[in-house]
């Protein structure tokens, strides 16, 4: 016969023909082969038909022992070794593998198989020194291959199956310190049950499989095992298979049972890294994509973060990991971390030309006001690297973003107009390149209309309502503020009643906000306190509820309990409900202790009966919580215009800060105009008295601001 490759060995050249040579001479077919095999081997047995030679040539005799079985085993081997897969599959279907494990179970037993005082070189290198039940594994394991490589994946399953059955039935105990052939044998087999069942089709044999591929005790080597658990994983994550729990008799009382196919796949991958942290397994950077996708889907991105923190240097580059990190505070809402580290990435030193940091640090940026002009550089700075239509587009829009923040913090009004001028032709440079993209569309809708010019806000709002279907409550709230602006308080809450037809309930806090002030302008106290019980029901509701996945911006513009009770104060004290509105501030004190809104809603009740001394430490304390609050400054001016003429310049210093903060705001225009009359100067006055009624005839329910 011929050496077995996996075994080597050198030939035992025999006076009588070799099962070898037979091949050679005549190659027969694979039935005569086997036969000529077996009959050999069972001449050569001690008691078969034939004496033994004395001295050396007794071990070869007694070496070259074979049944019928092994014989078969030995020759589908080489078959399915040359290539031939049919051939070979054809001589393991001769295999009894029942019959084979009944009369080799006591071999299994021993640890030991070889003889005493034999040594490897002394045996017959024509036959394998392998336990005889692990040749007829093997064989078994060969022949679900070559179904799997036909084609036969079910057959192919069940072969090995049939595999791993006889392998438990024959360790009941635990698993022993077995051959390492069979060792082998048994890996591979766990590594392709699961595989075929999902070629196959059968997913849910495919799932048992994985989990009792990974639960019960193989003895699989660290690597083997890795494989399994990254296989398993793409299987959960993609195969969209209907998943089920693992079953009571595989968890483990108080280790964590998932509840998902996403839960599953998370806690393998943890597995997974833990064994690479610990240096068990080598780096696969699958594992991490694969977690990174998994995590995302269930918005987890901290713990994305985390993970990536605790990678050994030297797998990611730096500056790669620093820009993945940004994304995941980003999305988790830690806009600041995020911005630190893509302030790391663009480093000069690092990589200052990576535009999607760059863009992502620009759109960080533009939602605070003392980080626009940070940046307006960055997008500047993308502009300029910009390859492309789309990413010069891209530019222009956070470019316009942050110069509409950046002009709301600037000291001089030629400043501010300056500003707001390069903003709208930035958004304009970026439409023209890309006319289909929504979200500048309500940009440029939003920055139009806190520029008062209401026909084109108007415009830009109907233009994105109708680019988004109407699916995007902010649109909504752009278009019915805009019509407020404009006095047409019965259309906008028409387009309110739509927006809430179309948007899902959960969503719905920012719309029943803006309802609850039109029922207000339109002098219906009544229905606006309706509005507001509604919306506090479903705030209350939505904090005894496990809320769906919601994208960022959704959350960003969602109404909180404070705010209701706040505007309900606010609303109760315009109608002099003291009591009323006393209990609602007591509300809202009790979810935020120091608010400069609660505090200038306790200075107007104190001002409304006639406390001034009260009132006016009430507005002292709302201005020193925030420093740029408007309205206790406009209350403060206000109040001190009325004390008599050695007051006037610090009621104007305090006015003329307000208008600082908030061009806008109409009262402090008012007020302001009061002080220069009462000062004599009447051409002043008669300019913010102008600008006050201008204002007025424009001013919405609700500032703006709350859009952007």
């Amino acid at each position: 016969m011929a050496p077995d490759p996996e075994e080597g060995g050198e030939t035992v050249q025999e006076e009588a023909t070799s099962p070898a040579e037979v091949e050679v001479q005549a190659d027969p077919a694979p039935g005569e082969k086997v036969a000529e095999l077996a009959s050999e081997g069972e001449s050569l047995k001690p008691g078969g038909g034939s004496t033994p030679a004395v001295g050396a040539d007794s071990s070869s005799h007694e070496g070259l022992s074979l049944n019928y079985e092994e014989a078969r085993a030995l020759l589908g081997r080489l078959e399915f070794q040359k290539g031939n897969v049919e051939v070979a599959l054809r001589v393991f279907d001769g295999i009894d593998l029942q019959a084979a494990i009944q009369q080799f179970q006591p071999s299994l037993s021993d640890k030991t198989p070889s003889k005493k005082g034999r040594t490897k070189s002394e045996l017959p290198s024509s036959v394998p020194q392998n336990n005889p039940a692990s040749l007829v594994l093997e064989a078994i394991y060969l022949k679900s291959l070559s179904l799997q490589k036909l084609g036969k994946s079910t057959e192919a399953a069940n072969q090995c199956q049939s595999v791993l059955d006889s392998v438990e039935s024959m360790f009941q105990n635990g698993t022993p310190d077995i051959e390492p052939k069979l060792q082998e044998t048994v890996n591979k087999s766990v590594e392709l049950l699961p595989e075929a069942w999902k070629y196959a089709g059968s997913y849910q044999e495919a799932l048992a499989s994985y989990r009792r591929a990974l639960l019960s005790p193989w003895n699989l080597d660290d690597e083997c095992r890795s494989r399994i658990q990254k296989r398993f994983v793409a299987f959960l994550l993609y195969s969209n298979v209907d998943w089920n729990p693992p079953s009571m008799a595989q968890q483990i009382e108080g280790s964590f049972v998932p509840k998902n196919n996403v839960e599953e796949a998370i806690l393998l991958l943890m597995i997974i890294l833990r064994n690479w942290y610990q240096g068990k397994t080598h780096w696969d950077p699958s594992v991490m994509e694969h977690l990174t996708y998994a995590l995302s889907l269930c918005r987890e991105l901290l713990i994305l973060a985390k993970q990536l923190e605790e990678v050994l240097p030297g797998i990611y580059p730096r500056t790669e990991r620093w820009s993945t990190l940004a994304l995941c505070y980003y999305a988790s809402g830690h806009k600041d971390d995020a911005l630190n580290f893509l302030r790391k990435s663009l480093n000069k030193l690092e990589n200052p030309n990576d535009t999607l940091a760059l863009s992502l640090a620009a759109k960080i940026c533009s939602k605070e006001c003392h980080l626009a002009s940070e940046g307006v550089e960055y997008a500047r700075r993308v502009i300029a690297l910009a390859e492309s239509q789309h990413l010069k587009s891209v530019g222009l829009h956070l470019l316009g973003r942050c110069l509409g923040k950046k002009s709301k913090v600037v000291s001089s009004d030629y400043q501010r107009s300056l500003l707001q001028t390069e903003t709208l032709k930035s958004l304009t440079e970026s439409f023209a390149l890309n006319r289909y993209n929504a979200d500048l569309i309500f940009d440029m809708g939003v920055e139009y209309a806190e520029q008062r010019n209401m026909n084109s806000a108007l415009r830009c709002a109907k233009e994105f309502i109708e680019a988004t279907g109407g699916s995007v409550s902010k649109g909504w709230r752009l278009l019915a503020l805009v019509l407020s602006a404009q006095q047409r308080f019965s259309e906008a809450e028409v387009a309110i009643d739509a927006a809430l037809d179309e948007t899902a309930k959960w969503d719905q806090g920012p719309l029943l906000r803006v309802k609850a002030k039109l029922k207000v302008a339109q002098s219906s106290p009544m229905e606006a306190v309706e509005a507001y019980r509604a919306l506090l029901s479903l705030v209350q509701a939505q904090k005894n509820t496990s809320r769906p996945t919601k994208d960022l911006e959704v959350i960003d513009g969602s109404v909180s309990e404070f705010e209701i009770w706040q505007g309900l104060a606010n609303l109760y004290s315009s109608l002099s409900y003291w009591r009323d509105a006393e209990i609602c501030l007591q509300k809202a004190r009790a979810l935020k202790s120091y608010s400069a809104t609660t505090l200038h809603a306790e200075g107007y009740m104190h001002q409304a009966r006639k406390h001034t001394k009260d009132a006016l430490a009430a507005y002292v304390n709302a201005f020193s919580t925030e420093l740029e609050h408007v309205a206790s400054k406009v209350a403060i001016g206000a109040l001190l215009a009325k004390q008599g003429p050695r007051f006037l310049p610090a009621a104007r210093c305090f006015l003329s800060d307000a208008l600082r903060v908030d061009p806008t705001n109409r009262m402090a225009w008012l007020y302001l105009g009061k002080v220069h009359r009462s000062d004599g100067r009447i051409t002043d006055a008669a300019d913010c008295f102008q600008a006050a009624v201008m204002l007025e005839e424009s001013d919405p329910v609700e500032c703006f601001n709350s859009l952007s």
